[in-house]
């Protein structure tokens, strides 16, 4: 087994009297999707921003490529090599492709901006990626369908060398053909070396793009397995019970006389 890219081990996560993290381990691989998966409320959102340095983590082990580190921001998480690509995109409608690729890292010759190299490299980036459904760089997004945005959204975040990429819900709200479209970027990515995470609620989505499944219940990480070990039923029951057969949490862990929260993985 290769040094994961990202390895949490035993986070916890409190807010106020309510601990929403449980000594919960996760790994993500370079070359691999990792798909996240939970119900609402299983702590999927926190454990993203704890992870982009949001939210600072109570305790627990931060890994990432084999050596411990303390995540204080997203500029950390950034410089790390980590971007996330949240399910609002965060473009501006107003502004093309090029300039919310850039948005906040413009590139400069002096004072002026460099319009030349951020064409060149944003249109190498989408080209890297083999994306073909953008007809123009300098396209307003206002002008895109919602498989374009999400797409500039994920070219955006693999632009700064990333290590790591994680996407929110990237097929959320979006037609059959987007959906297959988007899929095949997030495939082609970890085809690239990079390590995915994937955050969604379609299990037809996770088991069509994904190598790992990690699955979350009510904060603890019930069991992060081979998507190819497991069936979607399976999955499903760890989703809504936190186990399925010898799979999933010890029993302990629903009655709350343990807190170790440890999950059985294969």
């Amino acid at each position: 087994m290769t040094t994961p890219v990202l390895e949490l081990r035993g986070i916890d996560k409190s807010f106020g009297p309510v601990q929403v993290l449980h000594e919960v381990n996760f790994s993500a691989y370079a070359g691999e999707v990792t798909a996240l998966v939970g119900d609402n409320g299983a702590g999927k959102s926190t454990l993203v921003k704890c992870v982009g340095g949001i939210h600072p983590i109570d305790s627990g082990e931060y890994i990432f490529e084999g050596k411990q580190v303390q995540v204080n921001g997203p500029r950390d998480a950034a410089e790390l090599g980590i971007e996330i690509v949240y399910q609002d995109l965060a473009l501006c409608d107003n502004l093309d492709i090029v300039q919310n690729m850039f948005l906040g890292r413009e590139r400069r010759r002096g004072v002026l901006l460099d319009e030349a190299t951020m064409e060149e490299m944003a249109q190498e980036t989408l080209a890297g990626l083999s994306v073909k459904t953008v007809k123009s760089i300098r396209q307003p997004v206002s002008s895109l369908s919602g498989g374009q945005r999400q797409t500039v959204a994920i070219a955006k975040a693999v632009l700064w060398n990333s290590k790591l990429v994680i996407l929110d819900e990237p097929t959320a709200a979006l037609g059959v053909a987007q959906t297959a479209q988007v899929l095949e970027l997030v495939r082609r990515l970890a085809d690239k070396g990079l390590a995915v995470v994937l955050i969604s609620h379609n299990l037809n989505d996770v088991f069509a793009v994904s190598d790992r499944i990690a699955t979350l219940y009510l904060g603890r990480m019930a069991a992060q397995v081979k998507a190819s070990e497991v069936t979607h039923a399976q999955v499903v029951e760890l989703i809504t019970s936190g186990r399925s057969g010898d799979l999933g949490l010890s029993p302990d862990s629903y009655n709350g006389l343990s807190d170790s929260g440890e999950a059985a993985t294969r």
